[in-house]
């Protein structure tokens, strides 16, 4: 239970006019710390916020969006290896004199510190906060607007003191097979007041294999409406108000900003304070929580949906500049590349880099002074700096640290993480999921903070065992087999292994930057056909539609989108065969068939099938060399009959016109200037009506300026569309 929060040292007091608290600074709360363990044993080494992302620290893309969204003066709170945090701070110009920067940057640091509840106690000693303020750590990529939501937080202050937190949050539809979003996280459970926006629960461990969760029947019967949701991620973008602080000072229990603080303050029903949410649409945040997100995120910021934080844009230290070429591929003006090397889609080479004749790299992230020999191949792995590979080595889907040496003929199997320096002799394989470090693992790992091994020589011996490592000519080495040191080259590589403490390898995948095994999927796929429906039989669980689209000689093993992207991809192939001669009556009863064991709703359908249309006109435009407008035109002809089946209502409708906006600004961006002439068209094959229409230009009347585009560039029509209304209403 919370106690009464008092004013003084931490900030502003709880009954401070709010009016005064919208004068000050915007000031910012940045975590250096993740105080967890996902990323050992390279944290052992160096703290996760300067862990190179795409090239550049993490903690660059925090502060540096921090700076462009107003906010003047910044915390940065320092506890694992606060002198390599301090000291990059300085190089990278955020703090000393002269610092040519918008936003000043100054270090908190404390060692005692083993919670985010600790670090924000500390900040509350300190007294330097004094109004409301940005709480974010250091591993959270944004380019959100501040201004909406910083306006909604203060005008609720200005009606109710007790509403204390404003939370960041995003759509983002859990796996129905592991239930995790894309980033790699459970997904959390949500009870949010439609009108108010307030948060009424919070669960981050809601038991998924029970289909159901446990709510207060208070927070029914005082909220006669309320919207339960599973879609939502946690961007852990707060905006507090001073109180924060001191309630975390006033409560010691409180360890974890979500477990305990959230979830304190919402079954506190003698304080009544209160959070908020402000869910973003076209914006994009997310915070990097373990090694799949590492991945997703690092593929969203190549693909540019976090501009202006991508490669060529944030500059970072004395790196050469990174040029955008086709295809999503990104090059420092030095890289050295042989003619008859592959660089592949949606990759990047750092400055200094040498790619050898006959590699093949692609989907992957290259670091600066990395040495590839011949006949390389590395797909969907991260390089760091000073890497060198030696002729022959495959690298899949894993994250190899600064200054590894890789043999010639070395196979790195995918979800490995090599750590910094480790060394892996020739013809040598790496097991899928290997952590491997020069640093043993500690024999106590319950403590949450992360150990600064690398500040101490204890536990690191000249050469260290390795026993799980196979030759690619030779059987697997038995871990009961005894090494002594001197034997360690047998095995040919340098390094300890590390074990899984939480839940064994077969759980690895989970959070790993491998996708994951076309073998789990499937179990997982069986699994939960039988649990939708107990009286289910095989024969139907064989009829459905399959989540995998790989074959078995693929380098990927299994997709990694999430559920809706694969049944847009699934409805894009079936009207791909409606194409080639199917009916369309069949074609309705195939994409129906879809959304149910996909378990969606119609608008849903009208999106997918949508997208199906339009990028067959794209298609057409492109293999003949014709009029885009010309064949969008046929196509939503041809078509209209078929996407009206599944434009019932209004908001069917506006699906169309939010995956068109999506499409324009996306993956298919020759629609973008075309919005304006293909929207009357929509309007005249009664696609979507007016009341769509006007329904989706009013929504944007208060969005972010980057939001409002295509409303803008249809301006014309959407106010011949009023005027018409306003001549009918008058007629009547």
């Amino acid at each position: 239970m919370s106690k009464k929060s008092r004013g003084g040292g931490g900030g502003a007091a709880a009954g401070e006019d709010p009016e005064d608290l919208s004068r000050s600074p915007l000031q910012a709360v940045l975590l250096a710390d993740s105080f967890t363990l996902k990323f050992r044993p390279i944290t052992l080494e160096r703290p996760k916020v300067l862990l190179p992302l795409v090239n550049v620290p993490m903690i660059e893309y925090t502060l540096s969006w921090l700076e462009s969204a107003g906010v003047e003066e910044c915390f940065v709170f320092c506890c694992a290896h606060a002198q390599q945090v301090k000291e990059h701070l300085g190089k990278a110009g955020w703090t000393g004199k002269p610092a040519a920067r918008e936003m000043t940057v100054t270090a908190v640091e404390s060692h005692d510190a083993i919670s985010a509840g600790d670090a924000l106690r500390v900040m509350y000693g300190r007294g330097v906060i004094h109004g409301d303020f940005v709480l974010i750590s250091g591993d959270t990529i944004s380019n959100m607007n501040l201004k909406d939501a910083l306006q909604e937080h203060k005008d609720r202050r200005k009606k109710d003191p007790l509403a204390v937190m404003t939370m960041v949050i995003k759509h983002s539809k859990p796996s129905i097979l592991t239930n995790q979003t894309r980033l790699g996280n459970d997904e959390i459970v949500m009870a949010i007041d439609p009108e108010t926006k307030e948060l009424l629960y919070y669960e981050d461990r809601a038991d998924v294999s029970n289909l159901y969760v446990t709510i207060d029947k208070d927070i029914l019967a005082s909220n006669p409406t309320l919207q339960l949701r599973n879609n939502m991620e946690d961007c852990y973008i707060d905006i507090c108000s001073p109180e924060v602080l001191s309630l975390f000072t006033d409560n010691f229990d409180y360890q974890h900003l979500r477990r305990h603080f959230v979830k304190g303050l919402l079954v506190d029903d003698i304080m009544g304070y209160k959070i908020y949410t402000h869910e973003i649409r076209s914006s994009y945040a997310a915070r990097i929580d373990n090694f799949r997100s590492y991945d997703t995120v690092s593929k969203d910021i190549i693909q540019r949906w976090t501009y202006p934080m991508v490669p060529d844009v944030l500059s970072f230290g004395d790196r050469q500049e990174i040029k955008l070429h086709r295809q999503g591929i990104y090059k420092a003006s030095d890289v050295t590349l042989s003619h008859c090397a592959q660089i592949g889609a949606n990759s990047v080479v750092g400055n200094g880099t040498s790619v050898g004749e006959n590699c093949k790299v692609s989907n992957s992230v290259i670091g600066q002074g990395c040495n590839i020999g011949k006949n390389v191949l590395i797909h969907g792995s991260y390089i760091w700096d000073n890497v060198t590979i030696e002729d022959g080595c495959k690298v899949s889907n894993s994250l190899v640290c600064d200054g590894v040496h890789l043999g010639a003929g070395a196979i790195v199997e995918p979800g490995c993480i090599l750590s910094f320096k480790v060394e892996v002799g020739k013809n040598v394989v790496v097991p899928a999921y290997s952590k491997v470090a020069l640093l043993p693992q500690p024999s106590n790992e319950d403590s949450d903070e992360e150990l600064e091994y690398a500040d101490t020589n204890s536990g690191v011996t000249d050469s260290p065992p390795f026993s799980s490592m196979r030759s690619a000519d030779h059987p697997t080495v038995s871990d009961d087999d005894d090494l002594e040191a001197s034997e360690t080259g047998t095995c040919g590589v340098v390094g300890y292994v590390w074990e899984n403490v939480d839940a064994g390898i077969q759980e690895e995948w989970r959070q790993s930057i491998a996708p994951i095994p076309k073998d789990k999927l499937e179990e997982l796929q069986h699994a939960a056909s039988f649990d939708d429906d107990d009286d289910g039989s095989e024969d139907d669980f064989k009829n459905r539609p399959t989540v995998l689209d790989q074959d078995d000689d693929s380098d990927v093993s299994a997709v990694e989108d999430d559920d809706y992207s694969k049944f847009e991809k699934e409805v894009e192939e079936t009207f791909q065969r409606a194409l080639d001669g199917i009916h369309q009556d069949n074609l309705i009863l195939e994409i129906n068939a879809l959304r149910l064991s996909y378990s969606l709703q119609h608008a849903d359908c009208a999106g997918a099938l949508f997208h199906s249309v339009m990028r067959s006109a794209l298609v057409a435009a492109q293999s003949t060399n014709g009029n885009l407008l010309k064949t969008t035109a046929e196509a939503l002809g041809k078509w209209k009959d078929l996407l009206r089946n599944y434009t019932k209502s209004v908001d069917e409708e506006m699906e169309i016109l939010l995956k068109f906006e999506e499409m324009c600004q996306e993956n298919t961006k020759e629609f973008s200037p075309l919005f304006s002439k293909i929207l009357p068209y929509l309007y005249d094959k009664e696609v979507v009506s007016e009341d769509a229409i006007l329904r989706w230009a009013e929504e944007k009347e208060n969005a972010d300026e980057s939001d409002k585009v295509f409303v803008k560039q249809s301006e014309a029509f959407i106010q011949w569309l009023k005027e018409a209304e306003e001549e009918d209403e008058e007629e009547e």
